[in-house]
């Protein structure tokens, strides 16, 4: 637990310090307090309302027994078995099959699965996933994918921000307009950086943490080799919409390749099925 105080207290850090970089171009001293004052305003937004913020992005759908009865019982059930409180749980209406967990805490933690998962996998593999899910809640790691997530998108918004409305240097005079689109260019980039080096490992903690809750490492196995070859051909457009909540998804949801690859959030498939196969629980 402390583990992931630690990696979320460097992530505040990390994202207040890029905020400060951006404010030093815009409106130099001035504008790098100004900037820490609303990075770390921004922080404490997060933390509450970030959860909601990403549901509503994706508008995602709340489901209880009587309107989602086949998801709700299978999460109520490992959410039992893994020591949690039950979640809130949402149907998010996009044919690509995907699924992420969101919540600050077990306590305030929401599940949420797309339409075209629950359409594709068996309950067996959906149990794996969902299992996967949980796990994210009960190593408490969820807010670090939800601060970054909303950190990163208004980390692009101030840098566009320095870009077409220019900035200042220390003693007032304007700033370098190349080194304002460098900024543009650069804070997005080292945004998306802090998220993949905390990302990637989290995701192999839930695939093994998924796999002792559901008891079946193999489902998990299945399921992530079924949605890694349909996710492929199959855009989200909510996903592609909001490039900075990839992270957060079972799999990738994002359609770019090339460059974007060298950057994913995500570890390759098909370690995570390795690992899972060599598992025994």
């Amino acid at each position: 637990m402390f583990g992931n105080w630690l990696k979320t207290s460097i992530l505040m850090a990390a994202i207040v310090a890029l905020f400060m970089m951006i404010g030093g171009m815009i409106g130099g001293r001035g504008g790098m307090m100004l900037a820490l004052l609303l990075g770390g305003g921004m922080n404490l937004f997060s933390y509450w309302f970030s959860d909601k913020m990403v549901l509503r992005m994706y508008n995602a759908q709340e489901v209880d027994e009587t309107s989602s009865p086949y998801l709700y019982r299978n999460v109520r059930d490992l959410a039992r078995r893994a020591g949690l409180p039950m979640p809130r749980v949402y149907i998010i209406h996009e044919d690509q099959p995907n699924a992420f967990a969101t919540g600050r805490n077990p306590e305030h933690a929401a599940v949420a699965a797309t339409t075209g998962i629950l359409q594709m996998l068996s309950e067996r593999e959906l149990r794996g996933v969902m299992a996967h899910e949980l796990a994210h809640v009960k190593h408490r790691d969820i807010l670090t994918s939800t601060i970054s997530a909303t950190m990163a998108g208004a980390i692009s918004a101030l840098a566009n921000f320095a870009v077409f409305f220019g900035g200042r240097d220390e003693d007032g005079r304007p700033a370098n307009p190349l080194a304002s689109i460098a900024v543009a260019i650069l804070a997005p980039l080292a945004a998306s950086l802090i998220q993949m080096a905390i990302s990637r490992a989290r995701e192999f903690e839930a695939d093994r943490g998924g796999a002792e809750i559901s008891n079946d490492p193999g489902a998990l196995a299945d399921a992530l080799q079924k949605i890694d070859y349909y996710a492929r051909g199959i855009v989200m457009p909510s996903a592609e919409a909001h490039p900075e909540t990839g992270q957060m998804m079972i799999m990738n949801p994002l359609s770019g390749e090339g460059l974007a690859g060298l950057f994913s959030t995500h570890p390759p498939t098909e370690e995570r099925i390795a690992r899972l196969r060599a598992m025994r629980v």
